[in-house]
């Protein structure tokens, strides 16, 4: 009778466990997928819910909510964050900055590393390069800036390649597609076929600020504020810096 007692108290647990539990849908930049990936399976462990996450670049999730497309949380960069809110796709007040990350630049495995130690050693590599990699996103919008600001544009447009959203930068450099590349920190720090050489010089460096905020069209936002909550939490700290990024 005591046995048939337990058991029935630990089915009744286990249901109520299910019952409560959550299907977290992510629409999230790649420049924060390494990190997320790693952080996943902790808090499903902790929390019983579990996350599907989509991973693509800022354009393709601009072009992804603007179609209406529903995710519980979207994580991408601050300015979009906010201007998603402004337009009521993502609910007022929900921002939270997870990350930020600072541009890199890599070059494909084993070849000769540039100078990039000061703006004009960097001006002199980029002029020098046969092609040049970039993004879409918050980065490639930077470095085509950058490009402008340090008097290189005309030099250098015929060199550059450009990746679709989503795609890694590294991608093109690994192949040997573009001999040197822009990019996140976060998105060359562990890319297989490239050496990462090292962040822009401090004086012409960007950094971007990941931020999440919970979308309008989410049913359940208690389970979607936790998920912020420890993406945000010292406990993710570390693995934050090992891909690249600083916390918050």
């Amino acid at each position: 009778m005591k046995l048939r007692f337990i058991i029935a108290a630990v089915a009744s647990l286990t249901l109520s466990d299910a019952a409560t539990a959550a299907e977290i849908k992510v629409l999230a930049a790649g420049a924060t997928k390494e990190t997320i990936l790693e952080l996943i399976p902790q808090f499903e462990k902790s929390s019983g819910h579990k996350i599907v996450a989509t991973w693509t670049g800022t354009a393709n999730i601009k072009k992804r909510i603007a179609e209406g497309e529903v995710y519980d949380l979207v994580v991408v960069g601050g300015p979009e964050i906010d201007a998603f809110i402004k337009q009521g796709k993502l609910v007022s007040g929900s921002r939270v900055d997870l990350m930020k990350s600072g541009v890199g630049v890599a070059i494909r495995a084993g070849t000769p590393k540039p100078n990039i130690r000061s703006t004009e050693e960097l001006k002199k590599a980029l002029l020098a390069a046969k092609s040049i990699g970039y993004s879409t996103g918050p980065s490639g919008v930077y470095i085509s800036n950058l490009f402008e600001r340090i008097g290189i544009t005309s030099e250098v447009k015929a060199k550059l390649k450009q990746v679709p959203s989503g795609v890694a930068v590294g991608s093109i450099i690994a192949n040997g597609e573009a001999e040197i590349g822009f990019q996140q920190v976060s998105e060359f720090i562990h890319y297989p076929g490239i050496d990462y050489i090292g962040p822009l010089p401090a004086e012409v460096q960007h950094v971007t600020v990941y931020s999440a905020g919970i979308h309008s069209g989410a049913k359940d936002t208690e389970p979607v504020k936790a998920l912020m909550k420890f993406l945000g939490s010292p406990a993710a700290a570390a693995v934050i810096k090992y891909h690249g990024m600083e916390p918050g």
